[in-house]
């Protein structure tokens, strides 16, 4: 029996309105003054610190020092395998991000919020969904590390945190659907919705952002089938590799479909060396932000 205090669920007509009022008002929130959940002012702050050339390691480490789990994390990575080869440990945030390197901290620092944003209240609904993506955003993030490391005078780093946001838009998606309660409990419409408009909405989300136009740009149209880039020239070319390498919305959003897994075989011939290092860093990874 329905509770008094509750309003029937939207169907048909009503429930296609309140889609379209989604998109609406995600429209205009990224026309104006982006909000995200309050971890994500995190990534606003420091942004602005992390891309100040004047900015020195002191005066880094003590911003980053006043959110408590990033700075956990970030000691946690630079005594990781990855980046501590030798086994001498650091202590200290100076030291920790010295090693690690701007670029580093700053895809941590993505990293660390978007796991919280993922256990935010309201995303339970999702949980399958949120998973399968925050599983696929892991491996191509990786993959884009591993593959830009193996191309001349490519950044890794740069890589990896393209790799990292290239589905931002898709998170962010599934955090403004908590926000309607007909939504909330219907993740097969948001997969719909994000099927159609993850990249465009992402797209804009990263400028309002501030995020190098470099990597905005290697976003665009990331998971649009075309040629198997040979050679490899540019990072948006390393990200659809990464990205289709990682199973691209076939895997994470069209699990029923099996359109475009034929296009994938010389692509996963061509990189199948590189596999066990993806594999590596993917569960490196996993095990520092987890």
């Amino acid at each position: 029996m329905m509770s008094p205090h509750r309003m029937p669920d939207k169907t048909g007509e009503a429930l296609r309105a309140q889609r379209f009022t989604m998109l609406e008002d995600i429209a205009k929130e990224l026309a104006g003054e982006v909000i995200f959940p309050t971890c994500f002012d995190i990534i606003l702050r420091l942004r602005k610190l992390l891309n100040d050339p004047d900015a020195s390691m002191a005066s880094i480490a003590a911003g980053v020092s006043v959110e408590p789990l990033i700075s956990a994390k970030l000691l946690q990575l630079a005594n990781s395998a990855a980046f501590n080869a030798e086994g001498n440990r650091v202590t200290d945030l100076k030291t920790a991000i010295t090693r690690l390197g701007l670029n580093a901290v700053r895809t941590a620092a993505m990293t660390i919020v978007m796991t919280q944003m993922l256990r935010a209240k309201g995303m339970s609904g999702f949980t399958e969904l949120t998973r399968t993506l925050w599983e696929h955003t892991v491996r191509t993030a990786a993959a884009a590390r591993i593959i830009a490391g193996s191309v001349p005078r490519m950044n890794p780093e740069e890589a990896m945190l393209a790799g990292l946001v290239h589905d931002l838009g898709a998170f962010y998606m599934l955090y403004r659907a908590t926000q309607y309660d007909e939504l909330r409990d219907r993740p097969d419409t948001i997969k719909y919705l994000m099927v159609q408009w993850h990249e465009s909405i992402g797209v804009s989300l990263l400028n309002a952002l501030g995020v190098p136009e470099v990597i905005v740009e290697a976003t665009v149209d990331h998971d649009h089938l075309r040629p198997l880039p040979n050679p490899v020239r540019s990072l948006g070319d390393v990200l659809y590799i990464a990205n289709m390498l990682s199973g691209g919305h076939f895997e994470w959003l069209m699990q029923d479909k099996d359109s475009g897994q034929e296009h994938l075989i010389p692509l996963e011939q061509k990189y199948a060396h590189l596999l066990p290092d993806i594999e590596a860093l993917a569960d490196e990874m996993r095990g520092s932000f987890g």
